[in-house]
């Protein structure tokens, strides 16, 4: 029976959450097949996989790896050196670990590790969440068997015949939100009957979104708003003096994401891909502030696919002190559109991209007997 197999899985995603729940997310799903099954993660070392792969079960190695700076500085004279180290440890743990699949979801780590393995001719898939992909992907799509995309139009950058459109993995928990609501509201001590606004920055933050919060807390007060405010890892210690003032709560880091989103009437979010994914899937209105600062402004491409659907608000970062207020006014004192808007992201949602993509890594391991 396929769940005795004894396979060993090697996985690989990393430095923001975009690319390590994904991974998870693949990782739960193929242990929940084959519970006999190895998993080894392979991250950067100083990067947050090291303490979200642990948390999630799973055994991970740290590979001495960064991204080169868009400017110059002392970090890309390093980066040579990084990864020439990184390519003979990946190379090691191959060796060692001996592994039946490599599985990467992006970020620096995974580019030293998928091709170390797919030189050894381990199969490999890549999972891109993005509409415009990352360097280490781009390299990497030569070598992959198969890419796993969340997006149409992906031939520009990738092989053709390699491509399977299957969405992007999702947490666990985040289809059934609704049913969550009271327990959510009990969790996060909010008052019941008062709207909740979720405010999402990514797990590093976001600094003009951070900053619009600060500003507008006394007019979210006026709205009789009570707050999520998840500020992110860089600026925790700038905004948690503002934690349980005027119904607002500060949050370095969500780890109950599935409550967070089921607490919340409204969500504020950048629009990185897996973020736009959960929120199709979770089905609460949503303004979206796409970050500026992103290859080829894919988040605002992200955002601007939604919203043409009539599924969700934009609000560019440039344009956030002359329409912020206006158009959160509007939401908040309109159920109606609240209603719509949620209907028609839900609408959109893609929510078996686990298990297809599952799917296609249980063909490669059959294909390898």
């Amino acid at each position: 029976m396929a769940e005795n197999k004894t396979y060993k899985i090697i996985l690989s995603g990393g430095g923001t959450g975009g690319h390590i729940y994904p991974a998870v997310a693949i990782a739960n799903e193929l242990k929940s097949r084959f519970p006999k099954a190895e998993f080894l993660f392979v991250g950067a070392k100083d990067r947050m996989e090291m303490e979200k792969v642990p948390q999630a079960g799973y055994d991970i190695k740290g590979l001495w790896i960064s991204g080169i700076q868009r400017k110059l500085s002392v970090k890309n004279l390093m980066f040579p050196f990084k990864l020439i180290s990184s390519l003979v440890k990946a190379n090691n743990i191959v060796k060692q670990f001996k592994p039946d699949v490599a599985i990467g979801t992006g970020g620096f780590a995974s580019g030293p590790l998928l091709y170390a393995a797919a030189s050894k001719k381990v199969p490999t898939l890549i999972q891109e969440q993005n509409s415009y992909p990352g360097i280490t992907n781009k390299l990497l799509a030569k070598k992959a068997d198969k890419i796993c995309v969340a997006y149409d139009g992906l031939e520009r950058f990738f092989p053709k015949d390699k491509i399977i459109k299957t969405g992007n993995p999702l947490r666990k928990g985040l289809l059934d939100v609704g049913a969550k609501m009271v327990e959510a509201k009990n969790f996060f001590n909010l008052k019941h009957g008062k709207y909740t606004l979720l405010v999402l920055g990514g797990s590093l933050g976001a600094r003009r979104v951070n900053e619009l919060i600060e500003k507008e807390l006394d007019f979210l007060s006026t709205q009789n708003v009570q707050v999520i405010w998840q500020c992110g890892k860089l600026y925790y210690q700038q905004y948690k003096i503002y934690s349980h003032t005027k119904d607002i709560q500060v949050y370095e880091f969500l780890n109950d994401m599935d409550l967070a989103y089921a607490a919340a009437d409204i969500v504020i979010s950048r629009a990185g891909a897996i973020s736009v994914s959960e929120l199709c899937a979770v089905g609460k209105p949503v303004i979206f502030i796409p970050s500026p600062n992103v290859a080829e402004d894919h988040q605002a491409k992200n955002a601007k696919a939604i919203v043409d659907k009539n599924a969700a608000l934009m609000i560019k970062e440039e344009d956030l002190n002359a329409d912020f207020e206006n158009k959160f006014s509007q939401l908040i004192a309109n159920p109606n559109r609240q209603k719509e808007l949620g209907e028609n992201i839900k609408s959109l949602a893609l929510v078996n991209a686990t298990n297809q993509i599952v799917d296609e890594v249980v063909k490669l391991l059959e294909e390898k007997k």
